[in-house]
């Protein structure tokens, strides 16, 4: 059954790098864990189950890449049960790059569905700020990390 896309989460954001670069950021956890998870058992790979961990939150989720195009494209099933994510990259003009986010497929309804719609829209758009931070300035701004303090 192909999942519903209209109820879905979007974040988009201009990373001022070559597609190339954006791309790879999102495919080797060496890049990714300085703006978005802390620690993944391997790269992206079609059809192979890699986690992604949140040490300062002390949880992991399964993901799966269900659709690699080399800087166009990435498609994910995760977490249990999964849910979509689409990573859409356009490369753009001055060796710029468009990156779009779609999170859906989200098993609730009602209220709960729209909480899991704003909560995943806040979360990607924490991760392309970070991903703009790290590519474009080396700084990593411990945007998930400081998401939700301890104590908050």
């Amino acid at each position: 059954m192909k999942a519903e896309k209209s109820k879905s989460a979007e974040a988009q954001m201009l990373i001022r790098k070559p597609v190339a670069e954006v791309f790879n950021a999102f495919i080797d956890p060496d890049v990714t864990t300085q703006f978005w998870f802390t620690k993944s058992t391997g790269k992206l790979e079609t059809g192979k189950q890699v986690t992604w961990a949140w040490g300062m939150y002390g949880v992991s989720s399964p993901v799966v890449a269900t659709v690699i195009k080399e800087n166009e494209l990435i498609t994910i099933d995760w977490g249990s049960p999964a849910t979509t994510v689409d990573f859409n990259f356009k490369p753009m003009e001055d060796d710029a790059t468009y990156v779009e986010i779609q999170h859906y497929g989200f098993n609730k309804t009602g209220e709960e569905l729209i909480a899991a719609i704003k909560d995943s829209t806040g979360g990607f758009t924490t991760v392309l700020d970070g991903l703009k931070a790290w590519l474009e300035h080396g700084i990593n701004l411990n945007l998930i990390a400081d998401k939700f303090p301890k104590g908050k």
